[in-house]
């Protein structure tokens, strides 16, 4: 409806927009150049950050500018994992029918590995979402997978992305073995008042706006409001949007913004 309003092709802050066209802030823009970087050398990599930072965002990108010739990302997101279902899950997804046992199983998956890299020159890499909801036994796991050729060697790129609980959990003393294992930390932060406001700007760009739509004092307050979390900018510009259009004003000014986070937002 307001996408109408307001002339604009595409809706400017939903979900399902392609990553090439989200801002690219110099944090993401680093986050990725690292973890493209622990892919080649086939590292242990943790990405944290709080709620709405845009984690799983970030992952997408990277997967989408990963090499495909050259690596065959795994994705797993599971709050409840155990050791029996990552094992089946990743091997599912190399198209095999998982061993019951969870040391058979693992044993598949190294071989199922081994022949990836050595037939079709494929690096894996493993992407667990949400670990920072992983009990102590399956990131215990993650260590022992992580052996390999009596450690002397990696068979993947394992990347664990979750809060910032997940890194508190894992400076704890029990955790000292996996955290000894750890290659690259990424913390990714919350936008600064300017990246709120360019932030806005590049996803009204992509959606098409010819002319500014939210005033200086909308996007202070749309700042304030969500300190920096996109997806909060992205919930109160879409409820700025929807009121404005009802309300038949082009320009979204702070008075709107305020009534909008208090009756919708709040």
């Amino acid at each position: 409806m307001f996408e109408t309003f307001y002339g604009l092709r595409h809706s400017p802050f939903s979900r399902d927009i392609p990553t090439s066209e989200l801002y690219q802030s110099v944090v993401l823009e680093e986050t990725l150049g690292r973890l493209e970087y622990a892919a080649q050398r086939q590292w242990f990599a943790v990405v944290t950050g709080d709620c709405g930072t845009g984690k799983t965002t970030t992952i997408r990108r990277f997967t989408e500018v990963l090499d495909q010739a050259k690596y065959k990302v795994l994705y797993l997101s599971d709050s409840k994992l155990t050791p029996r279902h990552f094992y089946k899950g990743l091997l599912e997804q190399l198209g095999c029918e998982s061993k019951f046992y969870r040391g058979d199983a693992k044993r598949q998956l190294h071989r199922e590995i081994e022949l990836m890299r050595g037939i079709h020159q494929l690096q894996p890499v493993v992407v667990v979402d949400e670990a920072h909801l992983l009990d102590r036994e399956m990131l215990e796991e993650v260590r022992f997978l992580l052996n390999f050729k009596m450690d002397a060697q990696s068979p993947m790129t394992l990347i664990l992305v979750g809060q910032s609980e997940l890194w508190d959990r894992i400076g704890l003393q029990a955790y000292a073995a996996i955290r000894q294992r750890i290659d690259l930390q990424c913390k990714l932060p919350h936008y600064d008042r300017a990246q709120v406001g360019d932030y806005i700007k590049r996803h009204l760009t992509y959606a098409g706006a010819e002319n500014e739509i939210f005033s200086d004092g909308a996007i202070e307050d749309i700042y304030r409001f969500s300190s920096g979390s996109a997806r909060l900018v992205n919930k109160v510009c879409t409820h700025s949007l929807i009121y404005g259009a009802q309300n038949g004003h082009r320009i979204i000014d702070d008075h709107m913004v305020k009534r909008v986070i208090q009756g919708e937002c709040s």
